[in-house]
């Protein structure tokens, strides 16, 4: 037991230091060139007034605010502007005076470098004991997520959209490890309802946090008389994990209701001019769009430039496969939880891709950023104990790549809208 607590208590260690090495390679190697885009912490400061909405209009780059009667309203989800009222809280103390957009990002890649770093020292390819896991394999595959893929770059952008994504990819990440690793269903229920609240389609995958919780009366197999059973058994478990998302999930319809007089009304439709946008003629969400979608996630390359040795992203989305060749490792065999992970890659994949357009304004498809926790669970768990040649390589050429593409998008000038 000792023993067993020592090495606990090592592995945090590792941990933090890790996590905290991470965000400071992240702030220093990102500029928040979107900060000004404040869009869920000006409704946050409009919260702890009392109101859902601004009353002066606001200033003209903030031009996704929804004018609404005599108030302009955010397109974002109640989850998302709660998420920034601690920001709030402080400016409204005189702490701070601007969005903390480039703090915020590394400190959410820090903690997902953390909870990421958890999750690979208890699912690594010998799942009776991770000491046969390497130690470096294990910190590689933390910073993977955000160093070896589009987060490094779209997260660095440091405004709401993308701090948005980067709180979704950490909730996840964070609701996974109390689920599989530390079980706690109300910490991983309040992480899934930070989620979920600042992305609304990860509700899709509810079932799936669930079943990870769930506990069959032993020695039973699964069929109705037994499920009864264990549904009596996991009653405190499903109340305690539910008891935060339901909680969000009220105070959002009231809140879409209060400004739109529907619990269904998310706003984003009522942005100015996305009416008129092409891609949205059928609505925000069509199978119309699957095609072009699919194309941009999967196959569309860089742009070729032909007064610069190399080639250059382009700004309006590439294939996820070609900013992170490690990605490439998700279709090998293995891994304890590969059904459940390709069920959640399916099924966020197929609403991203119903989405009007593939977002502008990004390296690769920064929207499934929300993809990446379910990833990890896959490389994680189908790979050697120790990192090999190959997965170095890819690895390496991984972060070059998204390197190259945080230095072309945040510090230079090379790629313009």
């Amino acid at each position: 037991m000792a023993h067993e607590r020592r090495d606990t208590t090592r592995q945090f260690w590792i941990a933090a230091v890790v996590s905290l090495s991470a965000a400071l390679a992240f702030f220093f190697s990102t500029k928040a060139t979107l900060h000004d885009l404040d869009y869920t912490s000006q409704i946050a400061s409009a919260l702890l007034r009392g109101e859902l909405g601004l009353r002066e209009k606001p200033p003209d780059w903030l031009n996704e605010m929804i004018p609404q009667g005599e108030r302009y309203y955010s397109a974002f989800p109640l989850g998302a502007v709660l998420s920034m009222v601690p920001i709030a809280l402080l400016q409204k103390a005189g702490l701070i005076d601007n969005f903390p957009g480039h703090v915020l990002a590394a400190l959410i890649a820090g903690l997902c470098v953390y909870f990421f770093f958890q999750l690979a020292t208890a699912f690594g390819a010998d799942h009776s004991s991770h000491k046969s896991v390497s130690l470096i394999r294990r910190i590689l595959l933390a910073l993977f997520p955000i160093f070896g893929t589009w987060t490094w770059c779209n997260l660095g952008f440091g405004g709401a959209w993308q701090i948005a994504l980067g709180l979704a990819l950490m909730c996840q990440t964070a609701a996974l490890y109390f689920s599989l690793v530390r079980p706690s269903p109300f910490v991983a229920g309040a992480f899934f309802a930070l989620a979920f609240g600042n992305r609304t389609e990860l509700l899709i995958t509810l079932p799936l946090y669930l079943y990870f919780l769930w506990r069959q009366p032993n020695g039973t197999t699964v069929n109705w008389k037994n499920f009864k059973r264990g549904f009596r058994e996991n009653m405190p478990m499903l109340a305690r994990f539910l008891s935060v998302p339901i909680i969000l999930a009220l105070l959002t319809a009231a809140y879409n209701f209060a400004r739109f007089h529907s619990i269904f009304d998310f706003s984003y439709i009522h942005i100015p001019e996305v009416r008129d946008e092409p891609w949205y003629e059928h609505g925000l969400f069509s199978i119309d769009a699957i095609p072009w979608n699919m194309y941009t996630m999967l196959f569309q390359g860089f742009e070729s430039i032909s007064y610069f040795p190399y080639i250059q992203p382009n700004g309006f989305g590439c294939s996820i496969f070609l900013a992170s060749p490690f990605l490439c490792l998700l279709f090998r065999q293995g891994g304890r939880y590969k059904v459940v992970a390709w069920v959640a890659i399916a099924l966020l994949t197929l609403v991203l891709w119903c989405h009007g357009n593939p977002g502008s304004w990004q390296f690769s498809y920064r929207y499934a950023m929300v993809l990446l926790p379910w990833m990890f669970l896959l490389l994680t768990g189908n790979g050697p104990a120790k990192i090999t040649i190959s997965e170095t390589f890819l690895l390496v050429v991984s972060v070059a790549i998204n390197a190259i593409a945080t230095w072309q998008f945040l510090w230079t000038d090379q790629i313009q809208p």
